[in-house]
C-alpha cells in the first residue's frame, strides 16, 4: 500500500505502521519533513532520496508533498479491541457502523472526524463498502494509523451484539427524533448510512431508535461526511460537557 503526504507519512510513522520503504524527494524539507526522516532513521527504515520526477510516478494522487512510503496493507482490528480501549480508558464506548459508505473520500473524512472525536471504533462491512486504501490514508490525514477499524463479514450480527452487551444502538435517518433530545451518554453505538440510500430498512429495524439532525434550509440533506461530524460531536457534548 502507497501513503504519501508529509501528515500521513508522519501519523503512520508514529503509529508504528510497518514501512518497506520511504521515497523523498531531494531539498523538499521542512520541520516536519525533517521529523519524519529522522524518526525513519531511528526505526531502521530505508530511505531514498529522489527527484521530484520519480515521486510523481509512485504518487497515486499527485499531492506527494515530496514524501511517498510503501507499507504494508492496513491491518484491520476486531470490535472487541474497541471495547477493550474503551474499559482502558475508563470511558463508555463510543462505535460508529458504516451501512456501505462507498466514496473512499467520505470514509476518510469520517475516519479524521472520529478519530478527533475519540471514538472508540468504526465498523464496515467487508462488501459493498469502501475499504482502507491509499485515499482513505490521505484524506484522513493519518487519523486512520490511530483508528481501531474492524471490516465485517455482517454489520447486523455486530448490531446485536453490541445490543447484548448493552448499547444502544440509533441509526442516523431523516425522520428519526432529533439527537438534542435523545441520551447519548451511555455505551453508544451509531449507524451511518449509504450517501444516496441512507440506512437499509433492515438495518434500521436492528436499532433501537432512529435519530436525525434539524435541518431549516431548502436542501433536505447532509452528505454522509457532514452528518456523521454534526452527530458525533453532539454525542461528545453530552458526553463531556454537561
Amino acid at each position: 500500500m502507497i501513503i504519501e503526504g508529509k501528515n500521513s507519512v508522519y501519523e503512520a510513522l508514529l503509529a508504528g505502521t510497518t514501512f518497506n520503504k520511504l521515497v523523498v524527494q531531494v531539498g523538499h524539507h521542512d520541520e516536519l519533513g525533517e521529523n519524519i526522516i529522522t524518526e525513519a532513521k531511528e526505526r531502521g527504515i530505508r530511505i531514498s532520496f529522489s527527484d521530484k520526477k520519480l515521486l510523481d510516478r509512485l504518487s497515486e494522487s499527485g499531492r506527494h508533498q515530496g514524501f511517498v512510503a510503501e507499507v504494508t496493507e492496513f491491518v484491520y482490528s476486531e470490535v472487541s479491541d474497541m471495547k477493550k480501549l474503551a474499559s482502558d480508558l475508563g470511558e463508555q464506548p463510543f462505535v460508529v457502523i458504516l451501512d456501505g459508505i462507498e466514496d473512499p473520500h467520505n470514509l476518510g473524512s469520517i475516519i479524521r472526524t472520529c478519530e478527533c472525536a475519540g471514538v472508540h471504533g468504526i465498523v464496515i462491512p467487508k462488501q459493498r463498502s469502501a475499504l482502507v486504501n491509499s485515499t482513505v490514508l490521505k484524506v484522513s490525514a493519518g487519523a486512520a494509523s490511530h483508528m481501531k477499524i474492524a471490516k465485517v463479514t455482517n454489520i447486523h450480527t455486530e448490531i446485536e451484539h453490541l445490543k447484548k452487551d448493552g448499547f444502544w444502538v440509533y441509526a442516523a435517518a431523516m425522520n428519526g427524533e432529533v439527537i438534542y433530545k435523545t441520551n447519548c451518554v451511555g455505551p453508544i453505538a451509531i449507524v451511518i448510512g449509504n450517501e444516496g440510500k441512507g440506512v437499509s430498512t433492515l438495518t434500521r429495524k436492528l436499532c433501537d431508535g432512529l435519530i436525525s439532525l434539524p435541518q431549516f434550509g431548502k436542501i433536505n440533506s447532509l452528505n454522509a461526511g457532514s452528518a456523521a461530524s454534526a452527530i458525533v460531536y453532539e454525542i461528545v457534548r453530552q458526553r463531556n460537557f454537561k
